[in-house]
């Protein structure tokens, strides 16, 4: 088994701006918007290095990962992500793995994402389309805020032989066959819009 720490490094949105402030090579794809209740159609996203980490701000929601960045066969993938203040409504933040194509229309990956309300989703995308794996539902394992307005959770997905594991801070939340995911491809995460995130701890774990 060997452990990557995924190197630190920034770069200009695909679709909307974002803050010059950008770690090399990374790359972000911002959603379109696509309805009134999820309103994506925001400028001024902030992605940059912090610490041994990114802290995501701001603006639409986006896709971020480094193309470098793969994974394959059996591994785990982690990141813990510190919530710094809630929004004013539910948004999804978390991790995304098998993704191809993360650049243009014909995106494909599957994330696996918690909320400010103690609920995680696993979801589908294919292009602009996206489908659940696990509809959204509520698990005590998310931490939820604080009276500070923070939350920190860690958040692991496990590639097995024949299955996938979904966890949140050490405990499995849901579990799937293989076959129910892409597994093999770029490995990321994903912040929704106007959120303040940081990423720390983000590797893939081979084996």
């Amino acid at each position: 088994m060997f452990r990557r720490v995924l190197p630190v490094v920034l770069m200009a949105s695909l679709v909307a701006p974002v803050a010059a402030q950008t770690p090399a090579g990374w790359k972000v794809h911002i959603d379109r918007s696509q309805n009134a209740q999820d309103p994506d159609d925001k400028s001024g996203v902030k992605f940059m290095a912090m610490g041994k980490g990114f802290h995501v701000s701001g603006g639409p929601a986006g896709t971020y990962w480094n193309p470098s960045n793969t994974a394959t066969g059996n591994y785990t993938l982690k990141g813990t992500f510190t919530l710094v203040k809630p929004s004013n409504h539910t948004n999804y933040y978390g991790l995304v793995f098998g993704g191809n194509a993360l650049d243009g229309p014909s995106q494909t990956y599957t994330y696996f994402v918690v909320a400010q309300n103690g609920r995680f989703l696993i979801k589908q995308r294919n292009g602009e389309q996206a489908t659940d794996i696990q509809a959204a539902t509520a698990n005590a394992a998310i931490k939820t805020p604080d009276s500070s307005g923070k939350s920190v959770n860690t958040l692991e997905v496990r590639v097995a032989a024949d299955t996938i594991s979904y966890v949140v801070n050490g405990t499995v939340v849901h579990t799937t066959p293989k076959s129910a995911a892409k597994t093999d491809g770029i490995a990321g995460f994903r912040v929704n819009h106007v959120l303040e995130v940081m990423v720390d701890d983000f590797q893939v774990q081979k084996g």
